[in-house]
């Protein structure tokens, strides 16, 4: 009798993961395919319209016009392919924070990764009048300065996810008001430069810093899906993780290390835009149903938001405007729900 009730419950459970696993191929390759059309979409529109097929032949190097190729390549793809590139690392990393910490407000908009990368580059505007890529490259010492600092103070014979985003938030709070400081010492100009990078744009990123993002996103994309296995048992809890034989504190630390890094070089390159990450992890679980908890899907749900933010800012509004006040115009709201329905729920602390 229990060898014959066993077996339809292992064929139960074969069934509903490969519907686990199908739902979860046809939503990412759908979140992929709205992303190309979107990307496509960003270099069709402007002043000088362009047809799709006209875009896809100039940057796949397959027709000759120079015309078409320096509006395609020379003025509009580096903004969709900051777009893209920031969009992708932006929802990955935020999914990873959200189901490291086991909370749906852990995000690096709230836990000081933003607001260090913020004050390092201010600081460098104001004090050094920098420009370019010495602002990235501060931007990116300052998100990891501030991970690591949050890392130090939050460790307690491990990290909790509860205590680590009450650090970060009052790490934020710090370093908001010396930002807040930095720009009352500001020049006219330096605080008008400061202002729009603080606001996020995914305009503003020079070739450079723009190389290092898409190479950046091409290593540690990757690198955060095969470290999924380790998250995916770090969310059942650290006792049932150690069981199925993961190292708690390395794994953490790996995913940690990898979302800050994605964190820092998108901050880098757009400054920092808001609420992406915030939301993206949650539209992307939506979409999977039971398979949630994706990175991939997160990610390509990242890019969509920030593509659509990115028109919406520059071709839908009456004057064109940072991408940073679309995504905080929407994600403002989002949040707002999110704390009323996690109050609700008892799990917002």
């Amino acid at each position: 009798m229990a060898a014959t009730s066993t077996a339809p419950s292992a064929g139960a459970f074969r069934a509903t993961r490969r519907r686990r696993a199908a739902r979860s191929l046809v939503v990412t390759v759908s979140l992929a395919v709205a992303v190309v059309a979107l990307f496509v979409l960003t270099m069709m529109v402007g002043s000088f319209r362009l047809g799709a097929d006209e875009v896809v032949a100039s940057v796949l190097h397959l027709r000759d016009d120079p015309s078409v190729d320096f509006v395609v390549r020379g003025l509009r793809l580096p903004t969709a392919a900051s777009a893209l590139a920031v969009g992708l690392a932006l929802g990955a990393a935020g999914t990873i924070f959200q189901q490291l910490l086991r909370n749906p407000l852990a995000s690096p908009d709230f836990v000081g990764i933003n607001s260090g990368a913020g004050l390092a580059a201010i600081t460098g505007i104001v004090l050094l009048q920098a420009g370019g890529l010495v602002v990235s490259g501060l931007a990116l010492a300052g998100a990891a300065v501030a991970a690591l600092l949050m890392y130090v103070l939050a460790w307690r014979d491990g990290v909790a996810g509860y205590r680590f985003i009450l650090i970060g938030i009052g790490t934020t709070l710090f370093f908001d008001g010396l930002t807040g400081y930095m720009l009352t010492r500001a020049q006219l100009s330096d605080a008008r430069q400061a202002m729009h990078w603080l606001t996020g744009s995914v305009g503003q990123a020079g070739d450079g810093e723009l190389r290092l993002l898409l190479g950046a996103v091409l290593l540690l994309l990757p690198t955060a899906v095969l470290l999924q296995r380790q998250l995916r048992a770090l969310e059942l809890g650290d006792d049932t993780a150690r069981a199925l034989g993961i190292r708690t504190e390395l794994g953490r630390a790996g995913l940690l290390a990898t979302a800050v890094a994605l964190t820092a070089l998108a901050v880098a390159v757009a400054g920092p835009i808001v609420f992406v990450a915030l939301v993206a992890g949650p539209i992307a679980n939506r979409l999977l149903g039971p398979a949630t908890g994706g990175i991939v899907p997160a990610a390509l749900a990242g890019a969509a938001l920030l593509l659509t933010a990115d028109l919406i800012a520059v071709h839908l509004l009456p004057t064109p405007l940072p991408t940073g006040v679309v995504t905080g115009a929407v994600g403002a709201p989002y949040l707002l729900w999110l704390l009323a329905t996690t109050n609700r729920q008892g799990a917002g602390g």
